[in-house]
């Protein structure tokens, strides 16, 4: 092939590696990024085995589910992720959201269960892909950080809750924390003496591993690697643990809840399969798991990949984020997104490319062919010690604080979302929190911050006259407007101008400070010209300063700027020159009627 072919192919490859960035950094793998990658896919594996299956039951379905869930949407994101290291897989939130999306739909045959999980996936899966075509990854900016937050905190607490059943060796049950906890004490004098000591042993050996191990190996003279591998290991090691003594002293015998049969293998290829109605059913959870999915695995590849000076890329990775839940819907499994936890330990386990996923896709996949048997006697109380351990990371109850220090609106947004998700699920509360969020942004935009300004002496900057001492003039008022103004805030303009003219019979002249001004809509173009309309019955000039270009283009395509009565100044200071009595400065635009 001649340089000139290659020359002329390169612009396709270019544009193909923008839709499937493994054409990108795949031409440039090489074997230290080989060996960087296997190592962390190692430990992830390690440290993903047990996650998997914990989160299948969470999410009420089987545990194999789980393992299948952590397959092949690793591939999937491999291939179309953007992120070096974001891990994709089952997680807590989202895990608990697909339990609850299921359990409106009454479901009790565990197939159906399962078809509707994977049908859930396919859904997510495809809106993901949607949004990152029409390029909406702009949508996930409704939800807040706070909303975020508080939802996140709610459910974790929900979680804990949640396995706390397993914990004691009780059937309890539940879509809020109240039902779950009334549940709970309903059935505490059921309570199974060996799993409660299975599940409180392990829940304690797990917090110790998570903040104690690493240190004390690391004392012992062990490797930093080394010591984060055993360290991650602590899972595996109480499953094994707990496994075996389950087996040795049958202890399923005397009530010991355990997974059971775990099938071998993996599954084929398939379409979920289920009536319209159903699939009608799940289209609204199936937007909620994909938008806080997305947002919950996005926030975490840009932290992660600021780290390493890198970017990604938000649209694209609704792109991959899509492809991993059509993966996981078509292998067996259920919804999945970019998990915080095991991110982090990819990031730091040292990730250097997607490819890490697919490794730990392959270790995942041998674990399914090769050690299910051995997991039919895993109590499930060791199962929710791994989940409650897990998700008490994420309870986070000072963004109250802060947000109650900072701001209202967002301490009110971030309470509210926190005890509607503990009250009525966490559907009703993320929903409620993205809609309090934007009603309170309509609010305080409704009641924009207007400043009259004047010049503060010896420059030529203009300030507020509550704040600085500054020079105005009786005849003159000038308004500096903070906010973008639209349909919700016009009347509120039009009402304050208005009621300082009233206030002062001497004004000649409004000046109308734009500098903050980076949008007029069409409500708020009519009551400009409803301003403009009023000031001149009354013989007063209205004047605009330091208009922005955006603004100013569509203004020019109105017939406003003839219509003004009075000017258009390029600064302030030339409005105020000019307007004060002083000789103008060259560089104003008369537009005058």
């Amino acid at each position: 092939m001649t340089q000139h072919a290659a020359h002329q192919q390169h612009p396709i490859l270019k544009r193909m590696a923008r839709f499937m960035p493994i054409l990108d950094w795949g031409r440039r793998y090489d074997r230290e990024t080989f060996t960087n990658d296997a190592v962390a896919a190692m430990i992830v594996t390690i440290m993903l085995i047990p996650q998997s299956l914990a989160y299948a039951l969470l999410a009420g379905l089987p545990a194999e589910m789980g393992l299948y869930a952590s397959i092949l949407p690793l591939v999937g994101y491999a291939i179309f992720g953007t992120s070096h290291a974001l891990a994709v897989g089952p997680v807590a939130v989202v895990s608990l959201m697909t339990a609850a999306a299921i359990g409106k739909l009454g479901l009790s045959d565990p197939a159906a269960i399962a078809m509707a999980a994977g049908a859930l996936a396919l859904l997510s899966g495809a809106m993901l892909i949607a949004m990152g075509v029409l390029r909406l990854g702009l949508l996930a900016n409704f939800l807040s950080h706070p909303v975020i937050a508080g939802f996140i905190t709610a459910s974790g607490m929900i979680i804990a809750a949640s396995q706390l059943k397993h914990i004691l060796g009780i059937k309890a049950s539940g879509h809020n924390l109240y039902e779950l906890i009334v549940s709970i004490f309903e059935h505490l004098g059921q309570t199974n003496i060996l799993t409660l000591i299975i599940g409180v042993s392990a829940t304690a050996f797990l917090f110790w591993v998570r903040k104690g191990l690493k240190p004390k190996l690391l004392a012992a003279g062990f490797k930093p690697r080394m010591a984060d591998l055993l360290a991650k290991a602590g899972p595996v090691a109480a499953v094994a643990v707990t496994t075996l003594l389950t087996w040795l002293f049958s202890l399923d015998q005397y009530g010991v809840a355990i997974v059971g049969g775990v099938p071998q293998g993996l599954p084929a290829p398939a379409i979920p399969s289920l009536d319209r109605e159903t699939w009608i059913a799940l289209m609204g959870s199936a937007l909620l798991i994909s938008v806080i999915g997305f947002v919950e695995s996005v926030s975490v590849a840009q932290t992660l990949a600021a780290k390493r000076r890198k970017r990604i890329v938000p649209d694209q990775e609704l792109i991959g984020l899509g492809a991993s839940n059509i993966a996981s819907a078509v292998s067996g499994g259920y919804p999945v997104t970019g998990g915080f936890a095991r991110s982090v330990v990819n990031f730091d386990a040292g990730a250097d490319t997607p490819a890490a996923g697919a490794f730990t896709a392959i270790g995942i996949a041998l674990a399914t062919l090769l050690l299910t048997p051995l997991l039919y006697f895993l109590p499930k109380a060791t199962l929710a010690a791994t989940i409650i351990v897990a998700v008490l990371s994420l309870v986070d109850f000072s963004i109250l604080r802060r947000t109650w220090n900072y701001a209202l609106p967002d301490f009110i947004a971030v309470a509210t979302t926190i005890a509607l998700t503990l009250l009525l699920g966490v559907e009703i509360g993320v929903s409620a929190g993205v809609g309090i969020s934007i009603l309170l942004y309509l609010f305080k935009t409704s009641r924009p911050h207007v400043a009259e300004v004047g010049l503060v002496p010896g420059t030529e900057h203009f300030r507020n006259i509550k704040r600085h001492k500054v020079v105005t003039h009786d005849n003159l008022l000038t308004l500096r407007v903070d906010e973008s103004l639209y349909f919700a805030n016009a009347r509120f303009l039009e009402d304050l101008v208005l009621d300082r003219v009233a206030a002062n019979p001497a004004l000649t002249d409004i000046v109308l400070m734009c500098s903050a001004v980076n949008e007029i809509d069409s409500s708020a173009l009519e009551s400009i010209e409803a301003i403009n309309e009023r000031l001149q019955s009354t013989g007063i000039k209205l004047h605009l300063s330091e208009v922005k270009g955006p603004v100013m283009d569509r203004l020019k395509r109105t017939h406003f700027l003839h219509e003004l009565s009075g000017e258009i100044f390029l600064t302030q200071f030339q409005a105020y020159q000019k307007l004060s009595g002083m000789t103008p400065l060259p560089g104003t635009q008369k537009r005058s009627a």
